[in-house]
């Protein structure tokens, strides 16, 4: 999801506070083992806490606005996304923003937490494109220390298991620009597939950018994911 939905114009006139934190919805059963259902917990009221052994994926809190403005609005990582925020103040509208659209039930958002940091690094984002959450466009941004090291891999894996288990989404969208090697290299090892190119599909910088549109069935990753570990749901 390279165009983020996110207006941070309608937001001068926002005057909702953003919570300090938010207390975590426990989900009955095992969102990765498949036991889990779309009714097993109310999301729109609070994101669960989805963990594994080095990532844990939470809510969007206040807190997490000074690092996810020091680690996605480097070059190296905004090249290929809409623009960012380029304030912590534009972070934590950005974050009142995605409690208040995830009430809603139209979006979303993992904050990235490595295993032994409290702070966001990164986001996964999962946003409606359709009445029910049936299909969704998703995508991610990581702060580009952690490229690498395993986290994508490991917290895509925690993001599509929610998708599928809990949101009971049927079909998810990933676009990724042609030149992101990186991203696209991402999306095709955990299993998608590329259903075809968007011709100058993507304005970044007053120039259009060819991407390539990937999709995941629910059906083809619960297959996929036979014989991975289970999923750690507080």
């Amino acid at each position: 999801m390279e165009k983020m939905p996110y207006q941070p114009e309608l937001e001068r006139a926002a005057t909702m506070a953003v919570p300090a934190s938010t207390t975590p919805r426990p989900v009955s059963g095992d969102a990765c083992s498949g036991q889990a259902t779309a009714t097993t917990t109310d999301w729109r009221s609070g994101l669960p806490v989805l963990g594994a052994a080095a990532i844990s994926l939470r809510e969007l809190r206040r807190e997490d606005a000074p690092s996810l403005h020091a680690m996605l609005t480097t070059e190296e990582v905004a090249r290929f996304i809409s623009p960012p925020p380029t304030t912590v103040a534009g972070f934590e509208q950005f974050i009142a923003w995605t409690h208040r659209e995830r009430l809603s039930g139209n979006y979303i958002c993992f904050g990235i937490v490595p295993a032994g940091m409290t702070v966001a690094v990164g986001i996964f984002q999962l946003r409606s494109i359709e009445p029910g959450f049936g299909s969704a466009e998703w995508g991610f941004a990581l702060g580009s220390p952690f490229w690498g090291t395993g986290l994508f891999a490991e917290g895509a894996r925690l993001v599509l298991n929610f998708a599928v288990d809990v949101a009971g989404i049927a079909r998810l969208e990933a676009r990724a620009a042609v030149a992101n090697g990186r991203g696209n290299g991402a999306l095709r090892k955990i299993g998608a597939v590329q259903e075809g190119v968007l011709r100058r599909s993507f304005l970044r910088n007053g120039q259009y950018h060819d991407q390539v549109l990937w999709s995941i069935l629910a059906e083809d990753w619960r297959l996929q994911r036979i014989g991975q570990e289970p999923t750690v749901v507080h």
